[in-house]
């Protein structure tokens, strides 16, 4: 029990715990499959991003351009798909493609040009959304193909309610679920993972045990795009609309689910586990207040309240093992 109270993700699952106590007593239908799945597969696009930037905070940087990296990879990719045709696998594709071309060039402003991280991708965030906005007019995007449309229908397996009602994991779900296990084993059994995690606690040591701080930064950044190119995918996947503003302003909410997962802003600590309870638990907080018919206005201040005591708590965790390390040296 001391070994899990040492854990920042032992409070968050235990927060989790409450909150979906509470809110089922307001409304029984809260904790049941058919929403645990909606949830899920409504909140894919927002724990795809959450993972890039999982790995963007664990390494000491902070990207906020990852919305407006998604927004032009999801328009390019309709755009091409409507005039063109092609298959999903060729959506993914474009998506990914443009993604990882943008975050490329967030690491090479970032490397060369040694500008703070969130400085640059406030300033690229700007320019990727303002020059799609200009050509594309704001125009929205409606008529996607029916391939397209029956892609996101496809379910891994299906239940029934008891109205009889079709239900179950969503291929959008099953996608979220192939990302984290894959960027779970880049961080846990990789050099590359180990140099992301080093870079992050000190970018000088890294480079002194060896690592590649170029590399590491234009990985880190592309695997951002690739996280963004896929997310606006399934955003796309989702709403079946492509909009030029409907994924920017996003941002609050992903860096709040990986902030309250127990990855610092200082860089070096976080773990996908962490990051998925704190995507849930951001899930939870929508949904519960709407099932408890909350004013949706009151989610902008949980959203806030959540940052602030999460990264109070994160901090008086680190200044608790500081005093603990330098008791341990005096004795």
């Amino acid at each position: 029990m001391k070994k899990w109270f040492k854990h920042h993700e032992t409070y968050v699952l235990l927060v989790i715990i409450l909150f979906s106590m509470i809110i089922t007593l307001f409304n029984p239908n809260f904790l049941t499959l058919e929403n645990m799945f909606d949830l899920l597969k409504s909140y894919s696009f927002i724990g795809i991003f959450a993972v890039g930037v999982t790995f963007v905070l664990i390494s000491g940087g902070i990207d906020i351009s990852f919305t407006a990296v998604a927004t032009v990879a999801e328009y390019v990719m309709a755009v091409v798909i409507i005039k063109y045709g092609g298959n999903i696998l060729l959506a993914f594709l474009l998506a990914a493609g443009v993604g990882i071309l943008l975050g490329l060039i967030n690491a090479t402003l970032i490397h060369f040009f040694k500008i703070p991280t969130i400085i640059t991708t406030i300033a690229t965030l700007n320019i990727f959304y303002g020059i799609l906005t200009v050509i594309s007019g704001g125009k929205w995007i409606y008529a996607l193909p029916d391939w397209f449309r029956a892609f996101a229908d496809i379910r891994i397996f299906t239940l029934h309610n008891a109205e009889g009602i079709a239900y179950g994991l969503s291929i959008i779900t099953l996608i979220w679920i192939i990302v984290i296990a894959i960027a779970w084993a880049i961080l846990r059994f990789t050099k590359l993972g180990r140099g992301i995690y080093a870079m992050g606690g000190s970018m000088t040591a890294a480079r002194r045990v060896g690592f590649n701080i170029f590399k590491l930064q234009m990985f880190v950044y592309s695997f951002m795009g690739l996280m963004a190119g896929l997310a606006g995918l399934v955003q796309a996947l989702l709403v079946q609309t492509v909009a030029p503003n409907s994924i920017v302003g996003k941002e609050l909410d992903v860096l709040a689910a990986v902030v309250l997962g127990g990855a610092s802003l200082a860089g070096g600590t976080g773990t996908l586990f962490g990051t998925i309870l704190g995507v849930t638990l951001i899930a939870i907080m929508s949904n519960g207040l709407t099932l408890m018919r909350v004013s949706s206005f009151w989610y902008n201040v949980f959203i806030g309240l959540v940052i602030i005591l999460s990264v109070s708590f994160s901090a008086y965790q680190r200044r608790a093992r500081t005093k603990r390390a330098i008791i341990i040296e005096g004795e």
